[in-house]
């Protein structure tokens, strides 16, 4: 250990007796790794970009809404259901989440569709009461402001997230944070506004379904919305979910289905009533259940079309992630082998800088090897001796550079709003690569130091 340490003390010393050569040598080691790590962020900043933007989609989503009424289902035997319901209630959310395996984030729903104002600027709007956990469902990033909080839904506080067509419509510039919007003449403080590709959501005021309800004077849901872990577990979820609600509420809907059955008999609803081959699926449910991809895939299709095609795709969801997996893996070996290339070649420049420049130190000191030897010195002395220098001035170089790298990573966050991440495996590989090209590019001049003998250094002019 102490002959490590005076050679890290003789290194450094012959280090700084050029300093200007030493930082030139250093800048192969510079600009290599700090490319390196540049690219490794932009890397990761554009896979979890790519990873939040799939989230967003909602593939993993499963959607609950109240009422279940189906247009043409009685042809594929399919019960019709029993229109709108306001049995869908904030204890049902509560089931879920407790008694549902595999879910991640459950939120609260309660829609509407009326006039947002502010100032003297109005626009019609969707305003949509929901959890706490609704925009880290959809992974919104923030343009500033901040998400109410579940506190706020549970005190019934009147606070919004503005979607960003909504906020171009009521504010010039557009900006809203602190602001106050009224909706059905009631006050609400504008405390965030959430950035989304979404035209829906761009369009929607979102408010804590608490205060929504309170303004509407009702205690039941429009919907729920539910995050599976897994995108390929969203059917499963969705299944479960509804055998949970249909026992919830089983009271109901039998107590429905009697009544329907009671008014067909009188002739009343003459042929809207689900036909017999739809009722021996069994009684309708007052709810509906559809994972986000089925609902994507059979959006405005005709209940039988939608029915045969989602039978022919049982595991649509399971596809679904395996395709996003695939894709996300594609572009994960691109950017490795992109990331790779620009590696190497900046890399060899540095360790063939630092070899080149060990080799002319060996030349200039041949005299001093030659003293030490003759004072009893061995060979894997001198060999270590160089052998530090080196992988001192790629280390250096290497700090300097991911330091570099940090740097340009968020500049070119800041100016050209590109999403990079700096992970802590790309700042250790980001070392361990500099020592390995002190080490491989430095061991030729340390070795052809250690070989020189005594006499022949001695004699060296």
């Amino acid at each position: 250990m102490s002959l490590f340490l005076t050679s890290i003390r003789l290194a450094s010393r012959a280090l700084a007796r050029n300093t200007l050569r030493t930082i030139l040598t250093m800048l192969g080691m510079i600009i290599g790794v700090g490319a390196v790590v540049t690219m490794a962020a932009l890397g990761n900043g554009a896979q979890r970009s790519v990873e939040t933007d799939v989230r967003s989609a909602g593939t993993n989503l499963i959607q609950v809404r109240a009422g279940n009424f189906t247009r043409g289902g009685d042809d594929s035997n399919i019960p019709s259901g029993l229109g709108a319901a306001t049995t869908l209630i904030v204890q049902d959310a509560d089931a879920i989440r407790t008694r549902v395996s595999g879910l991640k984030r459950v939120s609260e729903m309660v829609r509407l569709r009326g006039w947002v104002a502010a100032g003297d600027k109005r626009f019609y709007a969707q305003i949509a009461g929901t959890g706490s956990d609704l925009p880290l469902i959809y992974a919104w990033p923030l343009s500033s402001g901040r998400f109410y909080e579940g506190r706020e839904v549970a005190s019934r506080t009147r606070v919004a997230l503005l979607g960003s067509a909504v906020q171009e419509r009521l504010f010039d510039p557009p900006a809203g944070v602190g602001r106050t919007i009224t909706i059905r003449d009631q006050p609400f403080t504008v405390v965030g506004l959430p950035r989304t590709t979404d035209e829906d959501h761009s369009e929607t005021v979102f408010v804590p379904y608490t205060a929504l309800q309170d303004l509407l004077g009702i205690s039941y849901l429009h919907g729920i919305t539910i995050e599976a872990e897994q995108s390929g577990d969203a059917t499963r979820v969705a299944a479960d979910v509804t055998a949970l609600l249909r026992g919830r509420h089983s009271a109901h809907i039998e107590a429905a289905n009697a009544s329907v059955q009671r008014l067909r008999q009188g002739g009343i609803l003459g042929n809207q009533m689900p036909q017999a081959g739809a009722l021996a699926a069994g009684p309708p449910d007052d709810f509906t259940v559809k994972t986000q991809a089925a609902e994507a895939l059979t959006k405005g299709l005709y209940t039988s079309v939608a029915a045969f095609v989602l039978a022919n795709m049982p595991k649509l969801d399971e596809v679904n992630m395996q395709e996003m997996a695939s894709t996300l893996q594609r572009a994960g070996t691109t950017m490795t082998a992109l990331l790779a290339g620009i590696a190497a070649i900046s890399l060899i420049v540095g360790g063939i800088g630092i070899m080149n420049i060990m080799l002319v130190a060996v030349t200039e000191r041949t005299r001093e090897i030659g003293i030490r030897r003759a004072v009893g010195a061995r060979a894997r002395d001198v060999r270590l001796q160089f052998l530090v220098e080196a992988v001192t001035l790629a280390m250096v170089g290497g700090a300097i550079g991911l330091f570099v790298g940090v740097v340009s990573s968020g500049v070119m966050t800041w100016m050209l709003e590109w999403p990079t991440a700096v992970s802590a495996s790309s700042i250790a590989l980001a070392f361990g690569i500099a020592a390995a090209v002190g080490v491989f590019f430095g061991f030729y001049p340390a070795q052809r130091a250690s070989r020189l003998t005594p006499i022949d250094a001695l004699r060296h002019e």
